[in-house]
């Protein structure tokens, strides 16, 4: 099977991103061959791409997508051609048309969840999965404070959390991405480009301050986030959509009311294959009752990735955003 494919020969802008026509062999022993019908784009590639995180070079960019099983190799059992399936995970090289992939990193999707939805759920849904329930276990009544609300994974943090019975207290840029974010169940919005983030928390909580801070934007929000938790209380570091978190001082932690702080990654949540059939399951069911709803804001052709990573660094983007073949 031919397939189209981006490939970053350079680490740079979203100009870095190039594309070739590959000839895919049949699936050796252990892979699938899939056709893809959605991506998803995730903050994560633009690291790759720019070189925030290690990749080879060259290689291909994206871990996100759904589609079809059209071939499988020898020894694999658990899927056949025309099952449907999602990629959440490395190795890298979802941006394509089709690729082959080991069958054990693939979820089989559910017959009611289409390609488009599970391309904008998949890492998005289960890194909410994985932060609230068995990252912070956030338990009902809490006060929780999520950056970048009205994002692809702020949106999914905001419904869990409301679903679960926490009070939500979200960050947005704009006060049209603040509406998404009370649409969606969030208690209060703050506009942090206007107001002071930790001071309108410590108002909005009697001064107490919040149980958890689930903050996927880095630097520019780590001060925030350490004014705002409570005595005891938990920073998630999960993103670097502004930048990598640097320089912690552990000592300003035990000063800032004995807190702690976490930077977890999906793939450590999700490496095991028992417990990666779990999540993808407890996330579809939050989706099939309601509980959470997908929000695809951006569409681009596969082409026009380029386009969608631009978007996505300059903040234009709200919710998901997915490619399409």
């Amino acid at each position: 099977m031919k397939a189209r494919t981006a490939i970053v020969r350079r680490h740079g802008g979203p100009a870095a991103i190039e594309w070739i026509d590959r000839d895919l062999p049949a699936p050796g022993a252990g892979e699938v061959l899939i056709r893809h019908g959605a991506i998803g784009v995730n903050f994560i590639d633009c690291y790759y791409r720019a070189g925030i995180y290690p990749m080879a070079l060259p290689g291909g960019l994206g871990i996100e997508a759904a589609g079809i099983v059209e071939a499988v190799g020898e020894g694999v059992s658990a899927l056949v051609p025309g099952d449907r399936v999602g990629a959440m995970k490395p190795p890298l090289g979802a941006y394509a048309t089709a690729r082959l992939m080991r069958a054990v990193d693939l979820v089989r999707l559910p017959d009611d969840v289409d390609d488009e939805t599970a391309a904008a759920m998949l890492v998005k849904g289960c890194t909410a999965e994985f932060l609230i329930e068995r990252c912070a276990k956030v338990e009902p009544g809490w006060v929780v404070l999520v950056h970048a609300a009205a994002g692809a994974t702020g949106l999914l943090l905001v419904q869990w959390l409301k679903a679960i019975g926490a009070s939500v207290i979200g960050t947005v840029g704009t006060a049209a991405k603040a509406e998404v974010a009370r649409a969606a169940g969030a208690d209060h919005v703050i506009l942090y480009r206007e107001e002071d983030t930790a001071a309108r928390v410590r108002a909005l909580t009697g001064r107490a301050g919040v149980h958890v801070v689930f903050d996927g934007v880095g630097m520019a929000t780590w001060d925030a986030s350490l004014d705002s938790c409570a005595r005891r209380g938990l920073i998630v570091s999960f993103g670097n959509a502004d930048a990598p978190v640097t320089g912690i001082n552990p000592g300003v932690l035990a000063l800032k009311g004995s807190l702690t702080n976490s930077r977890p990654t999906l793939w450590d949540y999700y490496a095991d294959p028992g417990e990666a059939a779990a999540g993808a399951a407890r996330m579809f069911a939050m989706l099939r009752t309601g509980a959470i709803r997908p929000y695809i804001g951006q569409r681009f052709s596969l082409e026009d990735a380029a386009a969608a990573h631009a978007a996505l660094e300059t903040r234009e983007t709200v919710g998901a955003t997915i490619l399409l073949p």
